[in-house]
């Protein structure tokens, strides 16, 4: 199983610039994809930034332009830089690791970090 730990949420005002980081145990050549997700209260869980083994990236359109997901395999972490916050960014985030497992892909989730914009 995959361990992920992550690093770098808090507390910024509006316009501010977080930078988040998942660093995980496993072999990046068993990794399917990675990325972040996010729940605020009240609302769903949701898909943040996802890059895949090959490099592709998804964003979700609300963080378009101003997130930017990258990848380290050597250092074998994520990171997610977060800029110009809005208080609607507020959530926890949630790293993922999709893990290929013989013919499955299972799903690793991180503890969480709290990230808090306030306007």
């Amino acid at each position: 199983q995959v361990q992920l730990v992550e690093s770098g949420g808090g507390l910024v005002q509006a316009g501010g610039s977080l930078r988040l980081s998942c660093a995980h145990s496993g072999s990046p050549l068993s990794l399917n994809a990675m990325g972040w997700y996010r729940q605020a209260p009240g609302k769903q869980h949701e898909l943040v930034a996802r890059i895949t083994f090959g490099g592709a990236i998804t964003y979700a359109d609300s963080v378009k332009g101003r997130f930017t997901l990258s990848r380290d395999d050597a250092k074998k972490t994520v990171y997610l830089q977060m800029n110009r916050l809005k208080s609607e960014d507020t959530a926890v985030y949630y790293c993922n690791a999709e893990v290929v497992v013989g013919t499955e892909i299972i799903n690793s989730w991180g503890q969480g970090t709290q990230v808090t914009v306030s306007s």
